[in-house]
């Protein structure tokens, strides 16, 4: 049933995208930073074919659930992806069952910072987090030493939306934590994440932002000390 309900999902998204039945996916998209096929659809598409399916299967139990979700994360598509990360942010009394370390599983299959980010940007927010602090702090420190860089980029992405809502004490020690360790990687998937974190904590920690960037400014990607700057001077992204 599980392979059946994922190839309902795929074939709503490419009906809402007007492909046709026989429309094949298109070659891996460098911009997206992955070599999966896709089909083009825009993010209002996913986000309708997923609130179809969740309208027609108001009872799928948390097993099948699961199963949806494993098989999606590990499917041949970006679009696998990008509806599996929709399953999880648009059914969130469902994803609460979803223990971290499932995460960790997930990753091992995305790739480039648009799969990478679609699961781990703004699907999981800080009461999740907090509620279980344990599990999900050994997740984010796991996957700051992983020897996947798109692992190492989620340990940040994961902590952009949270440090935005609460200033807990522990998400902010452990964003400033997992920078610290990565702020002398110098590939861009890193160095914009590193960047992109430091600009969220000005929101509930803008004077402790900015003693960090005066005390680190030599260690810090460029990138991150300008734009988080600009983000303290202006306001502005």
């Amino acid at each position: 049933m599980t392979d059946s309900y994922h190839a309902q999902l795929l074939l709503e998204l490419r009906q809402l995208a007007g492909c046709g039945p026989e429309a094949n996916p298109m070659p891996g998209n460098p911009y997206l930073g992955t070599t999966k096929p896709f089909y083009s659809a825009e993010a209002t598409t996913g986000r309708s074919a997923v609130r179809a399916f969740r309208a027609r299967h108001p009872d799928l139990t948390p097993s099948e659930y699961l199963a949806l979700l494993d098989g999606l994360f590990l499917g041949q598509t970006c679009n696998d992806i990008f509806l599996g990360s929709l399953l999880l942010a648009l059914w969130p009394d469902k994803r609460r069952q979803v223990e971290p370390e499932r995460i960790d599983r997930w990753l091992d299959h995305v790739e480039g910072w648009a799969e990478t980010d679609s699961l781990c940007q703004s699907v999981f927010p800080a009461a999740e987090l907090l509620a279980r602090w344990e599990a999900w702090q050994a997740l984010l420190e796991k996957l700051v030493g992983d020897g996947n860089i798109h692992k190492r980029r989620a340990s940040l992405v994961l902590l952009t939306r949270p440090v935005r809502e609460s200033a807990d004490e522990r998400l902010f020690r452990q964003a400033l934590a997992n920078i610290e360790r990565l702020k002398r990687e110098r590939h861009i998937l890193i160095t914009k994440a590193v960047s992109w974190l430091l600009r969220e904590l000005i929101k509930l920690h803008r004077e402790a932002v900015e003693a960090y960037l005066s005390e680190n400014a030599g260690s810090l990607p460029a990138i991150a000390l300008r734009e988080t700057r600009n983000k303290l001077l202006t306001g502005r992204k």
